[in-house]
């Protein structure tokens, strides 16, 4: 077997020198690996619709400057560190942007996006590990790599493929955030539950999620076109348009019988939105509720019938290591569904020279499916 190859000694990145300040690719050494960590050569990388947002200092985040950008990606492993044992050079890996310190794992931060809240956090994103994947290589921690199986997602279909492209894959870390929530409160096959609000970018995802998961999903939304474009990926997708009036709300959902639980994934701008309270009021005695949205602020309950009812509510951030290996699983085995034929779109490829163009693309296509990319 061939030797690797030798990384280059410099490598182009979309570097942030403050926050506020223009981003500019510039050329900088290229990082190396050591122990518990691997260097990867990225091949697309997502960018979130309020990208701009976080680095021109307008939507509160904090992080050290400066920065190399980025997120989660797709890319093959171009070398690893000497404690590697299944990582090896040319593999294809999905890399998450959720990295955790190792002997305290709630000291969690967004690779390239945010520090966390605690003082672990900011460790990790201050030292070994400030650097994101808006690059030619990045190094990451190893146990944010997870192989894909190439051949059966990039293959051609008349030889067992599922035909993806890279750019495809760059989107699980969308699918990835709903199905955290839904696997925490335990969806079942054959179980009812409601999204909301479902039509955009991790609400429309967490429908397909929920459907492949086997469950029946009620989508809420105010949308009425963009629920019906959901209702066309299976026979067992209902839609309710919210009304903003509770108690009609609530007979809307109800009139598809027991519902087992809700996904909450509300955007930040949707804090006084009534959807949450007809969702947990319209659940059947012993329901269960993920709340999983951007709203900062309390937000009004039914704590009677939160309680009458023995309703389950818990919070959850992002997803865990075992979320990211079974959702993977299930798009190689074909029930997750991230190409086109399930409305998931590439809506924009760009270099990072043109990384305006690309924030701009990602902050005008926000609804389900659409997916903007920087390729380095």
């Amino acid at each position: 077997m061939a030797s690797p190859e030798p990384l280059p000694k410099t490598h182009r990145a979309l570097v942030l020198p403050s926050i506020g300040q223009l981003l500019a690719v510039k050329t900088i050494p290229t990082p190396q690996p050591g122990p518990g960590s691997v260097v990867v050569q990225i091949l697309a990388a997502p960018v979130v619709p309020y990208m701009r947002e976080i680095y021109d200092g307008t939507r509160w985040t904090t992080y050290p400057t400066p920065l190399v950008t980025g997120t989660s990606a797709v890319g093959h492993v171009a070398a690893v560190g000497p404690d590697a044992t299944l990582l090896k050079p040319g593999q294809l890996v999905y890399v998450d942007c959720t990295i955790r310190g190792r002997d305290d794992p709630s000291a969690a931060f967004l690779h390239g996006i945010h520090e966390g809240f605690t003082d672990g956090s900011r460790k990790l994103m201050h030292g070994e590990w400030r650097d994101s994947t808006y690059a030619t290589y990045a190094k990451v921690p190893l146990e944010n790599c997870f192989v894909l199986d190439e051949k059966r997602l990039v293959g051609k279909p008349e030889e067992g493929g599922l035909g993806y492209s890279f750019g495809n894959l760059a989107y699980i870390v969308t699918p990835l955030v709903p199905y955290g929530g839904l696997r925490d409160i335990d969806i079942k096959a054959g179980e009812t539950v409601i999204v909301c609000p479902a039509t955009g970018s991790f609400g429309g995802a967490a429908v397909s999620v929920a459907l492949a998961m086997g469950a029946r999903v009620i989508a809420m939304g105010r949308n009425l076109d963009a629920l019906k474009e959901l209702a066309t990926l299976s026979e067992r997708v209902e839609i309710v348009q919210t009304t903003g009036d509770v108690e009609a709300d609530v007979k809307a959902l109800q009139k598809f019988g027991a519902i087992d639980a809700c996904l909450d994934i509300s955007p930040p701008a949707a804090a006084k939105s009534t959807h949450l309270r007809s969702a947990i009021l319209s659940l059947r005695p012993g329901g269960r509720v993920s709340l999983m949205g951007g709203i900062s602020g309390d937000v009004s309950l039914p704590h009677d019938v939160i309680m009458y009812r023995s309703l389950r509510l818990q919070g959850k951030w992002m997803y865990n290591r075992e979320d990211i290996t079974a959702l993977i699983k299930l798009i190689e085995v074909g029930l997750l569904n991230i190409g086109e034929s399930a409305g998931v779109r590439i809506v924009g490829e760009f270099a990072l020279e043109d990384w305006d163009g690309a924030f701009t693309a990602a902050a005008e296509n926000t609804g389900r499916g659409k997916l903007v990319l920087l390729k380095p």
